[in-house]
């Protein structure tokens, strides 16, 4: 399917939606006007990668619909690998309405996507020749809990790619309304997280997962269970690193004037992150990275409509920190 020429650098997998976004402020039930846009966790990361122009495959199903169109017409302006996102004839691509803030507080999310074809995603999708000549994977929580099926495919897609020495992300990106129980939710996670090399959980995410309150004890969980690094996310504060090697950091946040629509944010975090990785930075720059694409994300309405390309990411890095806050 793939050869040398062509091997992806990044993978990822899961459930992109049409998302109609409130055009006014209010009850979801009293809007009358929407806009359409894209939304899904993975998606959202690997539209902020490939952007920042590395090569990447996202796999996934999509109906034989007009959502389903909407969502490949997207991969293809984006330049998303989609060999592997195969059409559902059975089953509808899902979708979500999402309401307008404009106090900086999280929108109300409304999902319908129960039944949908990519929570009919499984082991059957995946593709050894186009998945592991991949060098890196990246995962989120979402789609593990959409369902038994898609809980697999992460699991497999983990260990197939961990025994081929590549390195893989994971953000656990709760969704506990998906989830048979919270118990199940935090023993899938965690059991998915010690497959992973970088584990990005956000300081309420890790509370939750590991029961402890510091960022430090967070991430002592997880590197007790073999990650290489760990990165606990603090919203306006900023993150906290620790690698298994010994090395710790508070990486300051980015001032941000505007805060439009916060979700999103932890994806280009995730972005930052894993594209400084990538090209052999080091973690620190790597985490800072991710706070000023975390906080470009937050400057705009959409879930990708603010990640950088690579031009720009290039001048916020010459320019210093005090530009993120205007760059919306």
């Amino acid at each position: 399917m793939t050869h040398q020429g062509t091997a992806l650098d990044i993978i990822t997998y899961g459930e992109a939606m049409a998302m109609f976004v409130a055009a006014e402020t209010g009850p979801l039930a009293g809007v009358g006007q929407f806009r359409k846009r894209i939304a899904g966790a993975d998606l959202n990361v690997a539209i902020g990668l490939a952007r920042l122009g590395f090569k990447v495959g996202w796999m996934s199903r999509v109906g034989n619909d007009s959502f389903g169109q909407y969502v490949r017409d997207t991969l293809t302006r984006e330049g998303i690998d989609q060999r592997c996102v195969s059409t559902d004839e059975r089953y509808p691509t899902g979708f979500q309405l999402k309401s307008k803030t404009d106090d900086g507080s999280d929108p109300a999310v409304e999902y319908f996507r129960r039944g949908s074809a990519a929570s009919h995603l499984s082991v059957a999708d995946y593709s050894a020749d186009y998945v592991l000549p991949a060098r890196h994977l990246h995962l989120t929580g979402v789609a593990p809990a959409i369902s038994a099926s898609s809980r697999e495919l992460a699991f497999h897609l983990a260990r197939e790619m961990r025994a081929a020495g590549k390195t893989i992300s994971f953000d656990p990106n709760l969704r506990p309304t998906l989830w048979p129980s919270r118990a199940a939710m935090v023993e899938g996670l965690n059991a998915l997280a010690a497959l992973a090399d970088w584990v990005l959980p956000g300081i309420g995410e890790g509370e939750i997962l590991t029961g402890y309150t510091r960022p430090e004890d967070i991430a002592g969980f997880y590197l007790e269970r073999g990650a290489r690094g760990v990165i606990v996310k603090l919203g306006a504060a900023g993150a906290y690193f620790r690698t298994a090697d010994g090395a710790a950091a508070m990486i300051p946040g980015q001032p941000v004037a505007n805060v439009v629509d916060t979700v999103g944010a932890g994806d280009g975090f995730a972005v930052g992150v894993i594209s400084a990785l990538l090209e052999g930075k080091p973690l620190a720059e790597a985490v800072a990275r991710g706070n000023r694409i975390g906080a470009l994300a937050i400057q705009v309405i959409g879930d990708s409509e603010g990640l950088p390309s690579r031009a720009e990411l290039d001048a916020l890095e010459r320019a210093g920190p005090a530009s993120v806050a205007q760059a919306a």
